[in-house]
């Protein structure tokens, strides 16, 4: 299962103005009986608080590949403060250090199919311009993609190990094109040189196909098969509307193609293709969106993942016949990761929880019971202090209805009302989900009510709901997040009077709007990251976002032709209306993001004699993955939240 085979086209630009390291219709796509939010009884509850070090002191683990004699598991972990990879027993046991960088992060690609050797990636401090290494068995480095501004994507082991795959920008800074690199020597081809601003996909095990994506905007795409062998390309998506596609996995007999469509639906679902017949066939329908697909590497099994209102599903079945396989119970949760060894005799997968970190385990398929090798959670957290999130909804100004994911603290009563902060996620098409949210569980445990707003634009509703956003940023979904506001304020634990705003990337666009465009709503906002100048955003993004330009322009605005719509949605056009306090966090690095839009709207707020607050991190991009930085940013958070949302309770 490559990063390649689990890409799509929405999911790209989701990406795109994504939050990093923080946690994817008809007017009503919702079911028809609400959650209804958490009560406000009085009850005995833990009351600790715990200070910010105590959070990341929680370990980070992610990935997981087993080794050629599958008794070990090469995965990533932040546990000396950034990212490196690491091996350990596929029973558990001591970690080995398989890299020590103290500075850039490495995350672990996958172990050589038969030997010691290891793929790592890492940028150079959040630049987002991954190169892809090898790990020698004596332990040595060596950049398998070197060069100064390129970008280099790990695409695949071939079916039999001999060789892997890898995309780079390298000959044209805008596309990606496809190479083949020999497991043995590193000798390496073009199999495709990408000169149409194709989005690769996944390559059949006999390497004669391979399947691209065509963007045209965020809503609609198209899916193509070329035959590396004579180059004819078949157009696999012929459709009337929009309707978006993406490729997963081929089949290990390089026979079908299994593929997401949502053609006729709002929901995506699961299809094949068979190339001798040229046929297509529904594999699976939700009524929800399914995000994923691949099989085992023989086929024995298929791993499907469902978006199930917020939560991840994940299912495994027997491929042959679709009946779910012969598992045990395996431990409560979100499974998330789940990876299949080459033998098809065990797998390796995730759980995680509102009050849980990711924690790794493993499972011998057909054994009665899974084995957890990590202890995630930091031993200063005591997990009965912190809180499940719920999923609760409500009506917009216009009748839409709005899914969000909702954190209540402890200590939140009607005899003691909490102040509120309405949490944008990035994209514009992200999605606030149930999961293991370090900023909004440590917001929760000082006193916080945290409400993960999915406005109008979200993905995982239904693709009219998530076409509603477009080319109305700044105007209805800014209008849902006011909507929010008052549903928070209808909570009888709520201060309905200590309200504000906060988000990460397109969600700090949003609290930037908010502030600009609505200056008497929120009492402050916390902008992580966030766009304050359309036109120089859409004008800046690298250059290797070139297919989704127009998509971009489609979505938020063609600063050639409606300049003067951007600039009236650029809250930096118009900061002489913010008048409350502002905190803006940045990473110095961040190619999505840049640092000029932070440091334009500091300064024009500044002038509003208004209090701002700004924090740059010289050595992260779009996201603070490092330790250090987490701590100061998000304590920083806190203190700032208290001194005037919280503290703004005795000014009134």
């Amino acid at each position: 299962m490559t990063p390649a085979r689990a890409a799509s086209i929405l999911l790209t630009f989701v990406g795109i103005l994504g939050l990093a390291a923080c946690g994817t219709a008809p007017t009503r796509t919702m079911p028809a009986k609400d959650a209804a939010p958490p009560a406000a009884a009085e009850a005995k509850r833990p009351s600790r608080s715990y200070a910010i070090e105590d959070f990341i002191d929680t370990t980070g683990v992610a990935g997981a590949s087993f080794s050629p004699d599958e008794r070990e598991i090469l995965f990533s972990s932040n546990r000396t403060g950034v990212w490196n990879a690491y091996t350990m027993p596929v029973g558990g046991g001591d970690w080995t250090p398989v890299t020590a960088s103290t500075t850039d992060n490495i995350n672990a690609v996958g172990w050589f199919a038969n030997d010691a050797r290891k793929l790592v990636t890492r940028d150079q401090g959040g630049n987002e311009l991954n190169h892809l290494y090898v790990i020698e068995a004596d332990g040595s480095e060596r950049d398998l993609t070197p060069g100064d501004k390129l970008k280099a994507i790990f695409a695949g082991f071939s079916h039999d190990g001999s060789a892997f795959y890898v995309q780079t920008n390298e000959r044209d800074p805008k596309f990606f094109d496809l190479y083949r690199y020999a497991a043995r020597d590193y000798a390496r081809q073009r199999l495709f040189e990408n000169t149409e601003g194709f989005e690769i996909g996944p390559i059949s095990p006999d390497e004669r196909w391979l399947a691209l994506g065509k963007t045209r905007t965020t809503n609609d795409n198209n899916l193509y098969l070329v035959d590396l062998k004579t180059k004819k390309r078949i157009h696999l998506s012929p459709h009337k509307g929009d309707a978006q596609f993406a490729a997963q996995d081929f089949s290990p007999d390089s026979k079908h193609l299994l593929y997401l469509g949502n053609e006729g639906s709002e929901f995506a679902g699961l299809r094949r293709y068979d190339i001798e017949t040229a046929t297509h066939a529904r594999v699976q329908d939700e009524p929800w969106d399914i995000v994923y697909a691949a099989y085992s590497h023989n086929g024995k099994y298929r791993v499907v993942a469902t978006n199930v209102d917020g939560s991840t599903r994940v299912a495994v079945v027997e491929a042959a016949t679709g009946s779910p396989a012969a598992l045990p119970k395996l431990p409560a949760g979100e499974i998330r990761g789940l990876g299949i060894a080459r033998s098809e005799k065990r797998m390796a997968f995730y759980v995680n929880g509102d009050r849980q970190p990711n924690e790794l385990y493993t499972l011998e398929i057909g054994q009665p019971d899974a084995r957890r090798l990590t202890t995630s959670l930091s031993a200063r957290l005591d997990a009965a202090d912190l809180v499940d999130s719920s999923v609760v909804r409500f009506t917009s100004f216009d009748g839409l209805e709005i899914p969000n994911i909702l954190w209540k603290p402890h200590q939140a009563s009607a005899s003691a009302k909490a102040p509120a902060m309405v949490l944008v996620h990035g994209g514009p098409g992200g999605q606030t989900t149930r999961a293991w949210n370090v900023l909004a569980q440590y917001l929760a445990n000082h006193g916080y009510v945290i409400l993960g707003i999915n406005n109008r634009g979200s993905s995982g509703y239904g693709k009219t709901f998530f076409a509603a956003d477009d080319g109305k940023h700044g105007r209805e979904p800014l209008r849902d997040c006011v909507e929010a506001k008052k549903y928070l304020q209808s909570l009888d634990y709520v201060d309905a009077d200590r309200i504000g705003i906060i988000g990460g990337s397109y969600g700090g666009y949003m609290t930037l709007a908010a502030l600009a465009f609505t200056p008497d709503e929120f009492k402050v906002g916390v902008d992580i990251f966030g766009v304050s100048n359309w036109l120089r955003t859409l004008e800046s993004i690298p250059p290797y976002w070139e297919s989704m330009r127009e998509a971009l322009y489609q979505e938020i605005g063609d600063p050639a032709t409606q300049r003067d719509m951007l600039v009236a949605t650029s809250p930096v056009f118009h900061a002489d209306k913010i008048v409350k306090p502002l905190m803006v966090l940045q990473g110095r690095n961040d190619p999505r993001v840049i640092i000029a839009e932070s440091d334009d709207i500091v300064a024009a707020v500044k002038k509003n004699n208004v209090p701002v607050e700004y924090v740059v991190f010289d050595d992260e991009g779009h996201g603070f993955s490092k330790k250090k930085n987490q701590i100061d940013g998000y304590g920083r958070i806190l203190a700032f939240l208290d001194t005037y949302l919280k503290g703004a309770a005795a000014a009134r």
